[in-house]
């Protein structure tokens, strides 16, 4: 099949290795990293009918990071996914009636990030032996929610690594908050934004794009890096659980191999729906890609009209980890659309930057014809979560019911469906709670912790116990435009 090399987005001359677009995280010109070609696998497709997840995860993974010898990328894997996770299948599939709903919580902080961010960390320390990496490496992330505590776990303690979390400070749930703010670790910093993810998102790609600290970086030995989805070594262990769920789906005798399927994907940030986008173009039997959003409909927007614009209200919702207008993997997706074209994602990224919007035309919108869009509101993601609950005593978290109310309403065909859980509805207690009954809006997440135990006739899983009593770690907090004044801080004081 041939060694896959990685390319700029945006045109940044030259080709990169996987272990140093591992590295950088962000392209040095703002773009992010592509591979030159997505890994055509129909030909190996049948392999994949009775692999475990760690076979799964070496099966797509090695397509991908050519670089890697079978060594190196095996024992990255055998370390990211053993016992950190609470059941054997580490990505369970459930049917509930006639749905199917891909778990990805069962890690450690609990929610669908656990998926690549457990590996990202053995990645990144492979990458950086290979290319003979000396500097300390900077992880520099914001996050919606689920990827600061999922990346603090991960990089925590790591040697030769530092790692920085910006969050929006009114825009998480208060578990995902404690969890992040009571985090222990010598090499780990958070700080909450006095704004929105898209603030902190900015404002982060900024900081890798000032040339200036860049210089100042490389004189005091330091180098930044991302756990973010755009970093490539995110995005790509992301594309194993569709084929394993795919598999599961065979295993289970739901489909007959080659049954094409769908996917209902809650996202804001695009870019676990782009992991199937890729996972599609690669082989695996998926016709459509059904696109779930929140309130902040932007995503919907686009795929209906071909439309971006993120020129509107900013709405805090039920599934805050959803709450973003800046989708910032779409711009790997412009990349595919264009055929490689980065003087037209240049053209597009501008237009982003200065208007606030672009316009899609031609081929490029006929591209996605492989999505289909679809969005709700919080009156009907409570109803979701709280129906199916009441019929079948299965509990989603709001952003699963987000996806869930996107497909009940729209079943687009007839063809077998997964929906995406993305989080353990433990990280959003009062949210669920309150959307079954109305006797515990007065009841704040901690209390109802015990609550949802009860009703669920289960343990309040040992990540979260007693996180309302842990001690504070963290509890720096900043405005939006200070992001490199607290990066400065952190790193120079």
């Amino acid at each position: 099949m041939g060694n896959i090399s990685y390319k700029s987005t945006r045109g940044l001359k030259g080709n990169f290795t996987a272990s140093q677009a591992i590295i950088q995280g962000l392209a040095k010109d703002g773009g992010l990293f592509v591979p030159d070609r997505i890994p055509d696998i129909k030909e190996e497709l049948h392999l994949i009918k009775n692999l475990s997840y760690k076979e799964m995860a070496y099966f797509v993974m090695s397509k991908f990071f050519t670089d890697f010898t079978e060594e190196e990328l095996k024992e990255c894997i055998d370390k990211a996914y053993g016992d950190k996770f609470d059941t054997t299948e580490i990505a369970p599939l459930k049917k509930v009636d006639d749905t199917y709903f891909l778990e990805l919580f069962h890690g450690p902080t609990l929610a669908f990030k656990d998926m690549a961010l457990s590996i990202l960390p053995y990645l990144m320390k492979t990458a950086a032996k290979k290319e003979n990496i000396k500097s300390e490496i900077v992880i520099l992330t914001a996050t919606s929610g689920d990827t600061g505590k999922a990346a603090l776990e991960g990089f925590s303690e790591v040697p030769g690594v530092k790692i920085i979390v910006f969050f929006p400070e009114e825009g998480v749930s208060e578990i995902q908050k404690m969890q992040m703010r009571t985090h222990k670790g010598n090499n780990t910093y958070v700080v909450g934004i006095n704004g929105n993810f898209d603030d902190a998102q900015t404002g982060v790609k900024e900081v890798f794009a000032d040339k200036d600290l860049e210089d100042k970086l490389q004189k005091s030995n330091y180098m930044f890096s991302s756990a973010n989805s755009i970093n490539i070594g995110r995005l790509v262990p992301q594309i194993v659980y569709y084929f394993h769920a795919y598999a599961e789906l065979f295993r289970k005798g739901e489909i007959t191999w080659g049954d094409k399927i769908n996917v209902t994907v809650p996202t804001g940030n695009f870019g676990n729906i782009l992991a199937a986008y890729y996972a599609k173009n690669m082989g695996l039997p998926i016709d459509k890609l059904i696109c779930a959003s929140n309130t902040n409909k932007v995503l919907f927007d686009f795929l209906t009209s071909g439309r971006y614009d993120k020129n509107r209200d900013f709405v805090t919702t039920i599934s805050p980890s959803m709450d973003i207008l800046i989708s910032s993997n779409l711009e790997r997706l412009l990349f595919e659309l264009s055929h490689g074209d980065t003087s037209k994602v240049n053209e597009l990224m501008e237009d982003l930057k200065a208007k606030g919007n672009y316009k899609l035309e031609g081929d490029m919108h006929k591209g996605l014809l492989d999505f289909i869009g679809g969005y709700t509101d919080e009156e009907k993601t409570k109803n979701s979560i709280s129906q199916v609950f009441k019929n079948h005593k299965y509990l989603m978290d709001t952003h699963t019911a987000v996806a869930y109310s996107v497909y009940t309403e729209n079943k687009f065909n007839s063809r077998k469906n997964i929906i995406i859980s993305t989080a353990s509805p433990y990280k959003f207690t009062a949210s669920v709670m309150r959307a079954i009954d109305s006797k515990y809006n007065e009841s704040d997440d901690f209390k109802l912790l015990k609550e949802m135990g009860k009703l669920l006739d289960s343990s309040v899983p040992a990540q979260i116990k007693d996180i309302e009593t842990a001690p504070i770690v963290h509890n720096g907090v900043c405005d939006k435009h200070e992001i490199k004044n607290m990066v400065e801080k952190i790193l120079f004081n």
